[in-house]
Formats: structure tokens, C-alpha cells, sequence
């Protein structure tokens, strides 16, 4: 494994990335969580709209509360820290001019605020959280590979009390909660992978 001062490159994270649950004890500096999180947020999202959100967890008791809205699972109170990724439309709509390219002029950006807003006025909230989960989970993917190019083994949950977690961490009603993602230096080596080969998931047309 190369040292958090060589970072991997895409293919290395990807081809050495294992879901790991079990952590050295001690914190994730802040300096790599804002790294982590920086490199995360250049995904992709359609509209350019970014309607993921994070939480970062490191308090224990509160990692320990959020333990038993995952159902228990160990990883939850046993890494230095918890991303709880969500997504919010309702917000990434209220700031839609934040997301609008600089270099448009005004005549530009004025359509595509129409544009981008007009996409969604006849959907619900939950249709449009369920739009925003689509790009969260691109988000989603970013992260676990920014994760381990800078050394850091994750463990992805999608098994959770969803209510529960926005009741726990005081999320808006309307969001979606996407993934808890536990991080830390993992000590395990976690099962080595087991993937369909190119040809059994791809063809040319």
C-alpha cells in the first residue's frame, strides 16, 4: 500500500479497494476528510445541480445512537469517523444560481435557471428526491475512491433506519438519506474482489 503522501491513481484506488469494518482507533485528521470530501464534490450531477449533502460523524455517542439506526453494525461505532451522505433537492433548487456556470453571460443564465427549474415544477418532493438520488449516488462513488487513493479504507451501508438517522442528525423531512459510509485505516484485508468479467456486463452495438 503506498504512504498518504503517494496518493493512488483512479485504477489503483479501484483495484485496492475492499469494504473494510474493522478500524485503527484514533481520528481522521480534518485536513484529509476536507481533502476527501473536496475531491468528492467534483462528481458529476446532471443540471450540474450537486444535490448531495454529508454529515460527518465523530462524536461517540452520537456514532453510538447511529449505530442502532444502521442495525447495529459494528462499523458504525468502531471508525473514527461516519459520512452520512443525503441529498436535497428542495435546497439545490433554492440556490440554483450558485451552480450556474460563471463563464454563461446573462442571457444564458437566465435560461437555463428557467430551464433547470421548469425540469422539476410539476414533480413532488419525493420525486425529486428521487431524481437527487440518482446523482448522489455518482457522488457516492467518488467518494469511496477518493477515500483510498488518499489511504483510507471505507465500508459502504445502505441497511439503515433512514427515518431515524435524519431524526438523530436533525435532516430536513424531505431528504433522502443515500449511504453511511464508515472510514479509517482498516486492519483487515476484507475479501479480495469478485467481479463479472468485462464481457459478461458489456457489448459492443
Amino acid at each position: 500500500m503506498k504512504t498518504t503522501t503517494e496518493l493512488l491513481n483512479v485504477r489503483e484506488a479501484a483495484e485496492q479497494r475492499r469494504s473494510i469494518r474493522a478500524y485503527e482507533p484514533g481520528p481522521v485528521p480534518a485536513e484529509d476528510l476536507a481533502e476527501i470530501l473536496r475531491v468528492t464534490a467534483l462528481a458529476p450531477s446532471a443540471f450540474n445541480l450537486q444535490p448531495w449533502r454529508f454529515v460527518v460523524v465523530e462524536d461517540a455517542e452520537i456514532k453510538q445512537r447511529l449505530s442502532g439506526a444502521a442495525y447495529n453494525q459494528r462499523q458504525v461505532g468502531g471508525a473514527p469517523a461516519v459520512l452520512v451522505l443525503y441529498t436535497d433537492m428542495r435546497d439545490a433548487l433554492a440556490r440554483v444560481d450558485e451552480v450556474l456556470h460563471p463563464g454563461m453571460d446573462a442571457v444564458q443564465r437566465a435560461g437555463a435557471r428557467e430551464g433547470v427549474l421548469r425540469r422539476f415544477a410539476a414533480m413532488d418532493d419525493a420525486q425529486r428526491e428521487a431524481w437527487g438520488a440518482e446523482q448522489g449516488h455518482i457522488a457516492l462513488g467518488f467518494l469511496l475512491l477518493a477515500a483510498e487513493s488518499h489511504g483510507y479504507q471505507t465500508s459502504t451501508m445502505a441497511g439503515f433506519d433512514g427515518e431515524a438517522v435524519k431524526t438523530l442528525l436533525g435532516l430536513p423531512e424531505h431528504v433522502r438519506v443515500l449511504a453511511l459510509v464508515a472510514i479509517g485505516r482498516g486492519v483487515e484485508e476484507g475479501f479480495p474482489h469478485h467481479r463479472h468479467p468485462v464481457e459478461r456486463i458489456a457489448r459492443v452495438a
